[in-house]
């Protein structure tokens, strides 16, 4: 059985062809490769370490067990599908929902560990029936908006949490990184995520050896005095080390709080493997099953150990975007450096040692990114967004997506942001379409062909 674990070399291995893409069982040489790998541990270090956090979990499991989730993925789909699986914030509302609750963090791992379980069923049956129920139930107009509402539900956590810790460190990272993307050449355009910490880093030492500390919010609301870059936990952590492990527990008012994300993780595997479709102009319908279901198998073994849930990487899909790189040796080599730094508390110490701003200045790109291909989507499905059957589901759920939207049933549950956003789409949509007049169901048809617009080009 082939296992997606051969690649091609593309071209001279250095850079890809123009107007070309890095296909998913292509590469470029192996340092580069790796090189990439590490870019795209780098790209996720925000949130993944953020969310674990927020959700009150140890952040070196949750980076240890997204390597061991993207394994999963990768042989589960062939090499097909290039993602790397990390811990969605679509979770961090739920967890502080059921910890408001006197849950623990058993409780909470134990509740997601029930949504993985539902998902991965989830991907057993689109695996079954074949992708058209993903694309009745979810359309071109319908896919674009979900995407557009994952990347940019991810803005608030840019300019709340990020940007104001060092507003002007994060617009010289944003600036440095841009100009990165778009001038440099070559391999250093591809790690030019990689090179805009290093700089964010470089510049946040200078200005505290130049101006002292900085006044401002830091892990709280109220702004205190605190060091743009604080490395006062390196020392004290080990070199090697085993993260902290726990099992679940299971209470039925905390699976109720936390069922509804898996609405939310559905469309973040749809929407993601529609946009690697689009990009690599490949036609991945048949692997939306699997996909489905390989990340919820990684999510039910990561939350059985106490770990946070997996999920398609959001920020990683920007990486590819500026890179053109979709090989999945560097999701592999991406995998590898996870297990390493999972297994190394002081690695885990540096990467919590990021400052804000740095993060601040880099995910205004890379969510601005995750966001626009849903614009994409609309564009190559050449979507109508004058036609209202279109616009007014898209328009409701994105702003609710982005706005984090919150309606709310009970004291213990609640739909907000990406959930709630998913569901006035899909919902509105075919609500709407069952009541709306011919003439507006005539301008697109419900199910896309399934040919990837690549293919509609060379046609």
């Amino acid at each position: 059985m082939r296992l997606g674990v051969r690649w091609t070399l593309h071209g001279d291995g250095r850079t890809p062809a123009p107007g070309a893409v890095v296909r998913p069982d292509e590469r470029l040489s192996w340092p580069r490769t790796i090189g990439l790998g590490a870019q795209h541990v780098v790209a996720m270090f925000g949130a993944s370490f953020v969310a674990p956090v927020l959700m009150g979990l140890d952040p070196n499991l949750a980076i240890m067990m997204s390597g061991v989730a993207t394994v999963i993925f990768l042989l589960a789909t062939k090499g097909r599908v290039p993602s790397y699986l990390g811990c969605s914030l679509s979770f961090v509302g739920v967890a502080a929902a059921i910890r408001a609750t006197g849950g623990t963090s058993a409780t909470v791992t134990g509740a997601v560990l029930v949504v993985g379980a539902v998902l991965f069923l989830a991907g057993l049956a689109v695996q079954r029936f074949g992708a058209r129920i993903i694309h009745a139930a979810m359309p071109p107009i319908v896919t674009g908006a979900v995407v557009m509402l994952i990347g940019f539900n991810l803005a608030p956590v840019t300019a709340a949490t990020y940007w104001p810790q060092d507003q002007w460190t994060a617009l010289m990272v944003m600036l440095f990184t841009g100009l990165a993307v778009v001038c440099l050449r070559g391999f250093w355009s591809r790690v030019a995520i990689f090179l805009g910490l290093i700089f964010g880093y470089g510049v946040s030492w200078l200005l505290d050896r130049v101006f002292g500390k900085i006044h401002s919010v830091h892990g709280g609301p109220e702004a205190v005095d605190h060091w743009r870059l604080d490395l006062s936990g390196l020392a004290k952590a080990d070199w090697v080390g085993l993260p902290s492990f726990h099992g679940p527990t299971f209470e039925w008012s905390a699976i109720l709080v936390a069922l509804p994300v898996v609405i939310a993780l559905i469309a973040e595997n749809a929407g993601h493997v529609k946009a690697v479709g689009e990009m690599t102009g490949a036609d991945l319908d048949d692997k939306l099953g699997t996909a489905i279901a390989a990340d919820g198998a990684a999510s039910m073994l990561s939350t059985a150990v106490g770990g946070p849930p997996n999920t398609t990487y959001s920020e990683n899909i920007g990486v590819m975007a500026a890179t053109r790189v979709y090989s999945t040796a560097a999701y592999w080599a991406a995998a590898g450096f996870a297990l390493l730094f999972g297994v190394c508390p002081k690695f885990g110490a540096v990467v919590a040692a990021i400052p804000g701003g740095v993060l601040g200045g880099i995910t205004v790109i890379l969510y601005g990114m995750i966001g626009l291909l849903g614009a994409q989507i609309w564009i190559n499905a050449k979507v109508d967004l004058r036609n209202p059957l279109n616009l007014v589901p898209a328009a409701a759920g994105i702003i609710i997506g982005i706005g984090n939207v919150t309606l709310k049933f009970s004291e213990n549950f609640q739909l907000s942001g990406i959930a709630l956003g998913t569901i006035v789409v899909i919902t509105g949509y075919h609500v709407l379409r069952a009541l709306a007049p011919a003439h507006l169901k005539e301008q697109e048809p419900l199910l896309d062909s399934g040919t990837s617009s690549y293919e509609n080009d060379r046609a």
